[in-house]
């Protein structure tokens, strides 16, 4: 067998421990970078974290291409998650096969954010804005990529992003403050449970600062994330955020200190730099050599990684692991799977008995997705495509317009832009499509050559590409008004190209709607490009669809359109839903999106899906998207008191159920599901609880459990559904706690269809007040202080945070308060408009 490590007799820490040790001091601080080197004296080959694989391999290659995680979470389907999860898992093994070193097994997902405002750029990689739902689907997803076998890992799943991400602009640099029951309640089960059922093995911290603290140094790395971690954790770094803790967030002065603090915090590999090495390197050993780290703390994060390589198989004989036969063939191969998510993924958000579609009637297909997919910064590359003017035309005669306007751009001189061999320059008459996309960006795409103009890397016109994409999307442009001209400035290298009339040669909108006039009726697709708008690095800056006046202009051509949404978010639709016979939503959808919206339209697939976050009227029903308290900001579904457009768990059907019978004993409450429509359907049987006698606010009404059931015209089925949610946070005791009382039990089809209720008397713990707790009128001589739920608070530039998690000396401390301790009482010293000390037990 050779050397001891090497041994599969051995235990797994035995085996981790005795590689440990022979290696040198050197080789480990450079197995602290994310491309951990080989050592050949070893044996040992080199080893890199991070494949992405949020919904299908991406950035590899063609691969099969799921559905987005958001509507990954809109099937309600656990079983479904999970066996795509498994697919993906399977094809990253391909992908492994094919290159063992590039394409590495430590996969970068699922990301288990909480979807608190639906305006976060990055919405579209999340599941839901509620906890358990999140938890649940990611703790599926995970557990495809991890596979089920007792030894062996398929992939090593890693959650994305820890802690309180939920804002691009100023990513970096911003605070996410969460005060406790916010924290326990909100964001740590997100986490929690993949990682407590086993199911995800490493975790990734955000580029943020959580209570004024780099979330990669955040305590809660040990004090919870590696306490629910029944077979350890590694932690990786996000790119370039170690970096920033010295750098752009400017918390610790030297990166020598940065990267001493950042291991002590818990993190095990530094994603930084690219491929280079130096820095991590270099400061990790001056860190050492200052006392600042000790070898244990490098040999604590080594043999994280380490374990994680072990699980993999890599050091053991490959008959041994079940997963290491796995071969390239095996990529895109997953095309049915894809088909079955991308049906069940589809929501029909309004029906006024205008679906399903009748067959041989004449379709109009309008709009910007009706006759294209979308790939989005972390799909994979899609292997084919069924756009949903192809899946149409199996059903019924088509004909089909973008409904963008078609623009010539003509210089000053007389001459116009145009294309040749992807090169742009002025000559004879050519056309552009403008595709409005909303926050005055249009991108342009030749008519011609049907690439879209842009910017080389030197500022020159191009036109190159088949899509708008890539991490800085240089083929987006803000018209300027110039003289009664327009300048094409580009969004992201600033260069400005011009002037030009802007010669209309079709009116997008008009040309729709006369189309639409002309068809039996209408299917009007439209949606965001996961690349403009909203993504990585920016947030939305608004709700609003931004192609209201095409559908305003179609739906009165032809009242019998029916609105298809493909998004990577909720719209405001501005009234516009109640000119509308029928509105249906769909993430993106992979390759099979066009398929399963078709069958879905026509009834060959009834849509069945449930919403998995809430759809608002407008941005006024949303509070700042810096305020991450969702309890005090009435945000998500839990607290927000107003009439939402579609609520969460909303989704219609083509037949009806009736919930009969609900029952609670030995915390579960069960109830008879009947199907009393004329055709087969899903249900997905919701459960919600209340506490209004609650002493401390409780969520208007929050999911404890759910479940997906087919059913048959007339079948009925009794279905279970799990109380487990019932706590809350006290932060008196600093634990979960329910209280004794009166609690309500709501089974419905959505959060605001409520079908049963039960009223239960539940033996809980009687919480009241404690002796020596705060009072409110302890603070009454203190400027800027105040108590709200026993927990300390203070103004920050105008805006009440709370105090906690701060210990005397915290570089957390928040500017204008002073921290102490004497062993006894913390010193509260508040600077507002005068001086107040206060002594808080």
């Amino acid at each position: 067998m050779g050397l001891p490590f090497r041994d599969p007799a051995l235990s797994l820490e035995a085996r981790v421990s005795d590689l440990l040790g022979r290696l040198t001091d050197e080789e480990k601080v450079a197995m602290l970078h994310q491309r951990q080197p080989a050592v050949p004296r070893l044996g040992l080959a080199e080893f890199r974290t991070g494949t992405e694989a949020l919904h299908g391999v991406a950035w590899l290659g063609p691969a099969t291409v799921f559905p987005q995680a958001v509507g990954l979470a809109a099937t309600w389907d656990t079983d479904l998650v999970r066996r795509v999860g498994e697919a993906v898992g399977v094809e990253a093994r391909g992908f492994h096969r094919r290159d063992p070193v590039a394409h590495g097994l430590n996969v970068w997902a699922p990301v288990v954010n909480p979807l608190r405002d639906p305006r976060w750029g990055r919405n579209e990689e999340g599941y839901s804005e509620d906890p358990v739902l999140t938890a649940a689907m990611g703790t599926a997803y995970a557990r495809g990529l991890r596979g089920d076998h007792p030894r062996y890992l398929r992939t090593a799943p890693t959650l994305k992003h820890f802690l309180g991400y939920n804002n691009e602009d100023d990513r970096c640099t911003t605070s996410s403050d969460l005060r406790p029951r916010v924290l326990h309640e909100y964001e740590l089960p997100c986490f929690r449970g993949p990682i407590e059922a086993g199911a995800a093995v490493a975790v990734m911290p955000s580029y943020n600062l959580v209570n004024g603290r780099p979330a990669h140094l955040s305590p809660l790395i040990g004090r919870e994330l590696r306490a629910w971690a029944p077979d350890g954790l590694a932690v990786v770094s996000d790119a370039y955020a170690p970096s920033n803790v010295a750098g752009t967030q400017g918390y610790l002065p030297t990166q020598v200190e940065a990267h001493a603090a950042l291991l002590k915090a818990g993190l095990d590999s530094f994603t930084d730099q690219d491929a280079d090495p130096t820095l991590v390197v270099e400061s990790v050993t001056a860190a050492l050599g200052a006392g600042l780290l000790e070898r244990a703390d490098v040999d604590r994060a080594v043999g994280n990684v380490l374990r994680l390589r072990f699980r993999l198989g890599e050091f053991d004989p490959p008959e041994d692991n079940p997963y290491a036969a796995i071969a390239p063939d095996v990529i895109g191969s997953h095309g049915g799977l894809a088909l079955e998510a991308a049906r069940q993924a589809v929501v029909l958000l309004r029906n006024e008995s205008f679906l399903p579609l009748r067959p041989g009637v004449e379709l109009a297909v309008i709009g910007t997705h009706a006759d294209a997919l979308f790939e989005d910064w972390y799909s994979g590359t899609l292997p084919y495509q069924v756009t949903v003017r192809r899946g149409l035309e199996r059903f019924a005669a088509v004909s089909c317009h973008e409904g963008v306007d078609r623009i010539a751009l003509r210089a000053p001189d007389g001459r116009y832009l145009g294309v040749r061999g992807g090169a742009v320059g002025l000559g004879g008459r050519e056309l552009f499509d403008r595709f409005d996309w909303g926050d005055g960006v249009w991108a342009l795409r030749d008519v011609a050559s049907r690439r879209y103009l842009g910017t080389a890397a030197d500022g020159s016109l191009v036109a190159t590409a088949a899509a708008p994409g890539g991490w800085d999307v240089r083929e987006l442009f803000e018209p300027r008004s110039e003289g009664g001209s327009v300048v094409l400035h580009n969004v992201v290298q600033g260069t400005d190209t011009g002037p030009f009339e802007v010669e209309l040669v079709v009116d997008g909108t008009a040309a729709a709607a006369e189309l639409a006039a002309r068809a039996g009726a209408v299917v009007l697709v439209l949606g965001n490009d996961p690349h403009v708008n909203g993504r990585e690095t920016q947030d939305r800056t608004t709700l609003r669809l931004p192609s209201l006046d095409l559908v305003r202009a179609v739906r009165e051509a032809n009242p019998d359109t029916v609105l298809v949404l493909v998004s990577s978010y909720p719209y405001a639709l501005e009234g516009e839903e109640e000119h509308l016979p029928a509105i249906v939503w769909t993430a993106h959808g992979g390759q099979e999106q066009g398929r399963a919206v078709a069958e879905a339209l026509f009834g060959e697939f009834p849509p069945s899906g449930r919403l998995p976050q809430t759809w608002y009227r407008s941005d006024d029903d949303l509070p700042d998207i810096l305020d991450y308290d969702v309890i005090r900001a009435g945000g998500t579904y839990l607290y927000f008191a107003g009439e939402p457009l579609f609520p969460f768990g909303h989704g219609l059907s083509y037949t009806t159920f009736e919930h009969t019978s609900p029952a609670y004993a030995d915390g579960v409450v069960s109830v008879s599901v009947t199907n009393t429509g004329a055709v087969a359907g899903a249900e997905v049987v919701q459960l919600y609880s209340a506490a209004p006698d609650s002493r401390v606010r409780q969520p208007l009404r929050r999911l404890q459990s759910f479940h997906r059931v087919r059913l048959e015209p007339g079948e009925t089925a009794v279905v279970e559904l799990p109380v487990e949610h019932l706590w809350h946070w006290d932060v008196t005791t600093g634990r979960r706690v329910v209280e004794a009382g009166r609690y309500e039990l709501l089974v419905g089809a959505s959060s605001r269809d409520i079908r049963a209720r039960l009223v239960v008397d539940v033996p809980g713990e009687v919480i009241g007040p404690r002796a020596g707790v705060l009072r409110a009128a302890d603070f009454d001589d203190c400027d800027g202080v105040r108590l709200v739920d026993d927990e300390v608070e203070f103004t920050r530039e105008g805006a009440w945070i709370a105090f906690h998690d701060v210990v005397p000396g915290d570089r957390a401390a928040p500017p204008g308060v002073g921290v102490s301790f004497d062993g006894a009482s913390l010193l509260l010293t508040a600077h507002a408009a005068g001086v107040r000390v206060r002594e808080v037990r």
